[in-house]
């Protein structure tokens, strides 16, 4: 019988396709959502974390749950309202499941939650940061540290839980690549800053099979920095997009106070950068990268 994987956040461009792959691979999928059929042939349970409804049939009825709700970092300048909004949707979000857990009775097994990188703050330098290197101060690491002491309260339940401390997600669906890949078609492409600063990438069909062998292998437990091997700068991927796509790359780099007239604080995101190691993946998980380095990766995604 095939076990029942639970996702929040299933609607967003990472949870359509983690969906894909778990139901090639013969798992049920069900989601948490207030929409209510955002994917078709998936059954959906409907919560409303403002009000605290969830909705009990989606945990008793599940074997795992993956959790990936929470408002997009880089959707919106960061006023003081979105920011409140960035925090509680990922805070608010597994507080409530937790105690939808605490109170319900269920068969959930594992409990794999999304976390990001920013937890080591929004700009490092070129700094090696591996999952025991120390958390930042500034408005990211932040909202991570808050956004796993949440998590903790499901692994308080005797839960197995995983944290997947995110980089910057390479697809053609959605973030980074598609915004950075336009003007390099239009034939505008330039580094941001200094060009210098690292990225720390992984594609997403790599991310989506880390959710699935979390899931099943019970060895994985505790945070663990999802990236690929080897972080480039931003120069490096831009030119790698260029050349992938056969297109010059004529004009200087964009200057870093454009990029923050234009963005304000939100500006730390692209100007800022991290070294971030997937140290424990390698060391202590039998995961198996399909896309390692960044050419081929952007071969897939962009051919």
């Amino acid at each position: 019988m095939s076990q029942t994987i639970l996702i929040t956040g299933g609607t967003g461009t990472i949870g359509r396709r983690l969906t894909q792959l778990l139901l090639q691979q013969g798992f049920r999928v069900t989601l948490l959502s207030r929409e209510t059929n955002p994917i078709p042939g998936v059954t959906v349970y409907q919560w409303d974390i403002k009000k605290g409804h969830i909705d009990p049939k989606a945990i008793q009825t599940a074997d795992h749950i993956i959790h990936l709700a929470g408002a997009g970092i880089a959707d919106e300048r960061w006023s003081d309202s979105r920011k409140e909004i960035i925090l509680n949707s990922r805070t608010h979000s597994t507080e409530l499941l937790a105690q939808a857990l605490a109170h319900n009775p269920h068969k959930i097994k594992s409990f794999v939650a999304s976390s990001a990188i920013g937890y080591y703050g929004g700009d490092t330098g070129d700094r090696p940061l591996n999952e025991t290197s120390e958390g930042g101060s500034d408005f990211l690491a932040q909202v991570v540290r808050a956004w796993e002491r949440s998590e903790d309260k499901v692994a308080a339940l005797g839960i197995r839980t995983v944290k997947l401390r995110t980089g910057v997600v390479l697809t053609m669906d959605g973030g980074a690549l598609p915004k950075l890949a336009q003007p390099v078609r239009l034939g505008a492409g330039a580094p941001i800053g200094s060009g210098q600063q690292y990225i720390s990438w992984i594609h997403i069909d790599d991310l989506c099979r880390m959710y699935c062998q979390a899931l099943i292998d019970e060895s994985w437990q505790g945070v663990y920095n999802a990236v690929a091997p080897t972080p480039v700068t931003n120069e490096t991927l831009t030119r790698a997009i260029a050349k992938i796509l056969h297109r010059p790359m004529l004009l200087p780099n964009i200057p870093a106070f454009i990029i923050r007239m234009m963005f304000g604080e939100l500006a730390i995101t692209v100007i800022g950068g991290n070294y971030v190691l997937n140290k424990r993946i390698a060391d202590e998980t039998r995961f198996h990268y399909n896309y390692s380095d960044l050419t081929t990766a952007l071969e897939n995604l962009l051919r």
